[in-house]
């Protein structure tokens, strides 16, 4: 079981409570990973490795009827002292059934890894249960820039999140490019 006091803890730190969502209890599971690495609140992921849609998994009974729609949103951009697109939509899917992955569902707005152009970007994902099938419109948001979790959330029906997760990014300094 879940302790929801304290899975909120590192998004209320991460300051994901109050920037991207309101607060909200935790009642699903769910896991992200970029390759073999398993995101964790607040880990540290390089743009290159998260370039790729991630394997996101929900925890349940492929048995049951719940459907989910996840949010991945950076409140960070273009910069994290001053993010004027707050937030930059990276991904929306939805119909994704318990038990399942985000393959199997509906992708809204396709996958953008993160490309923080300075600073360290926080990379958010939100899940929210659907009350019905295609409950969100096939129509994905206009643009990308100034996307809001809360306002989409509410558009749509879905409510608070049922269970969120963040990991930080930066720009990648190459080697390479660097003055000898």
């Amino acid at each position: 079981m879940v302790n929801p006091s304290r899975s909120v803890d590192p998004l209320v730190v991460g300051k994901v409570i109050g920037d991207v969502v309101d607060m909200f209890v935790p009642v699903v599971e769910f896991s992200v990973e970029y390759g073999s690495k398993q995101i964790s609140n607040g880990v540290e992921i390089k743009p290159a490795a998260a370039a790729h849609k991630p394997r996101l998994h929900i925890q349940g009974s492929p048995d049951s009827n719940n459907l989910y729609t996840l949010v991945m949103a950076d409140p960070d951009a273009p910069s994290p002292s001053e993010p004027t697109f707050r937030e930059w939509l990276h991904w929306i899917v939805t119909d994704i059934p318990e038990g399942g992955d985000a393959s199997e569902g509906r992708e809204l707005t396709e996958y953008m890894g993160p490309q923080p152009p300075t600073g360290i970007h926080r990379y958010v994902f939100t899940l929210f249960r659907q009350t019905e099938a295609e409950q969100v419109p096939h129509k994905p948001p206009a643009g990308r820039a100034n996307f809001n979790t809360r306002k989409f959330a509410s558009d749509n029906g879905l409510g608070l999140p049922v269970a969120a997760l963040y990991f930080n990014s930066q720009k990648e300094h190459n080697a390479a490019n660097k003055k000898r």
